[in-house]
């Protein structure tokens, strides 16, 4: 093992540290100080739930020659595509809150 090797595994363990760190300690202070904050960000993440949901529905199960050497089949395939309708959903949403707050500040 050389040193590049080492240093990415200490970089993937510094970065999984992290993360939980983000994760878990906002989630610990919260418990600790209000637990009815939690309530907003559990149907903040219901909604966005949902929306996959809604995004999977909407996706095809297409599976092409191409997609078959990768080992990709049709749940996969599926799956995929809700979680790009997803990125579209949630992206026009934003596009249109964005626009939406900007005319709304305009005209008042």
């Amino acid at each position: 093992m050389d040193i590049v090797q080492i240093g990415l595994i200490l970089t993937y363990i510094l970065l999984a540290v992290g993360v939980l760190a983000a994760i878990i300690m906002p989630l610990f202070q919260a418990i600790t100080t209000d637990p009815r904050s939690l309530l907003k960000s559990a149907m903040g993440l219901g909604v966005i739930v949902v929306i996959y949901f809604i995004g999977y529905a909407l996706s095809g199960s297409e599976v092409t020659a191409k997609y078959t050497e990768f080992g990709v089949d049709a749940s996969i395939s599926k799956m995929v595509g809700g979680i790009l309708n997803t990125m579209y959903i949630l992206m026009f949403g934003a596009l249109a809150g964005i626009i939406f707050t900007e005319v709304h500040k305009v005209t008042h």
